[in-house]
């Protein structure tokens, strides 16, 4: 059966907190699903997409833009379907609705312990770039 990608819809909840769940063991709370998800459809919902293998979600990613840069975010795919090709096709569905929308550079974030997922957005042409990401929580 082929994977299919589409845009989230809220019928695809549980299939995305529990691929979250699996593919995010050490997320802080403000980024499980029950959180994220609701404030993703409140802003710019039409850039959220899930991969459907049948009705199971084995991927998914969101991405957001601001005017002047695009950014990935949540981008999962359940373990069994690594390395499939599967990443780069969702990591592609949403640069091509980000160029879209006139977006002319993509930024994204990835711990520094996690060598392998570096690895794979290195494969897809993102580089390092010196920078310092600093956030603050504005709500807890």
């Amino acid at each position: 059966m082929p994977i299919t990608i589409r845009r989230f819809d809220p019928r695809n909840f549980s299939g995305v907190e529990a691929l979250w769940d699996a593919c995010f063991p050490d997320d802080p709370p403000h980024n499980h699903a029950r959180v994220a998800i609701p404030q993703k459809l409140a802003f710019q919902p039409e850039l959220f997409w899930v991969a459907l293998l049948g009705e199971q979600v084995v991927g998914t990613i969101m991405a957001g833009y601001d005017g002047h840069r695009g950014w990935l975010y949540s981008v999962a795919v359940l373990p069994g379907e690594q390395r499939h090709g599967l990443g780069t096709r969702l990591v592609r569905t949403a640069e091509a609705a980000l160029r879209a929308l006139g977006c002319a550079k993509v930024n994204l974030q990835v711990r520094d312990t996690n060598e392998a997922v570096a690895a794979f957005y290195a494969r897809l042409g993102y580089a390092e770039e010196p920078r310092i990401s600093m956030g603050r929580r504005l709500q807890d």
